[in-house]
């Protein structure tokens, strides 16, 4: 039977909790070369792997629980090994990697925010009241109303509004960074101006909650920002130790 690997943890990890279960319902175990040595938490691969919702909701739920008891290297959903021969190999051969990337997560979490333009009325109502050009090129389309004029209006309006909140995430970037231990930019999101990652202390994540909640606040109407986490690292785990999707073999 193929072996889905959910992650890697350090030597004295707990290992999954008792009962759980992950993708496919499938129970889960901890399989390491022994004492002092990393280890994986993994599975029985069910048949049929496809990337469906209860799946992806067990595969990240295990990974939140298994962080809550220490540093865990995160795979991303779709890991599979042909046997527990082929994981022993390759815990052991990258076991410096592994042990290098466990304590670059140790006691961290990562947090993700994302920063889209804002929306509705109250924000068209500020940057009309903020912007000289867009209120004179209203104005012109009420005198003389059509549809080119409609669609200049609504062409310049949402330009506006995203140049306001690319200007709103560079604020946004600059006051977290002092409170990150690192940060790096996710892929682009349709819609969004900022998609970017924090590592943080666990110790720091009241902190910076409060801040995200200061910043949107300050950047109401210029901004709408959405905070994830705690999440397992899956940004900081470095290429030694990949994390890239694969229906069925990958290196661990």
């Amino acid at each position: 039977m193929s072996l889905y690997v959910y992650g890697v943890v350090g030597p004295g990890h707990p290992g999954p909790p008792a009962g759980r279960t992950g993708v496919g319902a499938s129970p889960v175990r901890l399989l390491g070369a022994g004492k002092g040595a990393p280890a994986a938490v993994v599975g029985d691969a069910p048949d049929g792997l496809r990337a469906r919702r209860r799946d992806l909701t067990a595969h990240q739920g295990l990974l939140t629980a298994l962080a809550a008891d220490g540093p865990v290297l995160p795979m991303r959903f779709g890991v599979v090994l042909p046997d527990e021969a082929a994981l022993l190999d390759q815990l052991a051969s990258r076991r410096p990697a592994h042990e290098r990337a466990l304590e670059r997560v140790a006691d961290r979490v990562e947090m993700n925010v994302k920063a889209q333009p804002a929306q509705g009325e109250a924000a068209l109502a500020r940057l009309l009241a903020e912007d000289q050009g867009l209120r004179a090129l209203r104005d012109r389309g009420l005198r003389r109303p059509g549809y080119e004029a409609s669609v200049r209006l609504g062409q310049a309006v949402s330009d506006a509004l995203e140049r306001r909140a690319r200007l709103a995430a560079e604020r946004v970037r600059r006051a977290l960074a002092p409170l990150a231990a690192e940060m790096c930019d996710g892929p682009e999101v349709e819609g969004c101006v900022l998609n970017v990652s924090v590592l943080l202390a666990q110790d720091a994540e009241a902190a910076f909650r409060a801040e995200v909640d200061r910043l949107a606040a300050e950047l109401a109407g210029r901004a709408e920002l959405l905070l994830t986490g705690p999440l397992p690292c899956y940004s900081f785990v470095p290429a030694e130790a990949p994390t890239s999707p694969a229906p069925k073999r990958a290196a661990v």
